[in-house]
């Protein structure tokens, strides 16, 4: 996993374990890798894998079972999509709307890129 300077590396492992469970690579009540499992995959300190998964367990996201490990919750699902909307909502549509802005480009442009876009993804499930 490459790490980005713009945001905390615990937000990053907790962002790649919910793309995890939004693909359905973790599914509810699965039991997920353990904090030195993935710091040693990640190449990070365990601390720092502690961060993410306290993160995660405070949204509701995973739980931990006292000395078996972190299992993923029944409403996770819901509960990543929750955050990622808000924070798709708050933080990248604002710079979207304003880039849309300063390059002049239109609903229909966008409308039809967007379409465009949704082909290209049916495609691609084929």
């Amino acid at each position: 996993m490459e790490f980005k300077e713009k945001k905390s590396i615990y937000i990053q492992i907790a962002d790649h374990f919910s793309d995890n469970i939004l693909k359905g690579i973790w599914q509810k009540e699965d039991r997920i890798p353990s904090v030195r499992e993935m710091a040693v995959q990640l190449e990070v300190n365990p601390n720092t894998v502690m961060r993410a998964y306290a993160h995660l367990q405070d949204k509701s996201v995973i739980y931990n079972r006292r000395g078996i490990g972190y299992f993923v919750t029944p409403e996770a699902e819901k509960e990543v999509k929750a955050m990622k909307k808000e924070d798709f909502m708050n933080h990248t549509l604002p710079e979207f709307y304003k880039l849309i802005k300063l390059l002049d480009i239109d609903m229909k442009e966008l409308t039809q890129g967007y379409k465009e876009f949704l082909k290209q993804e049916e495609h691609h499930e084929e």
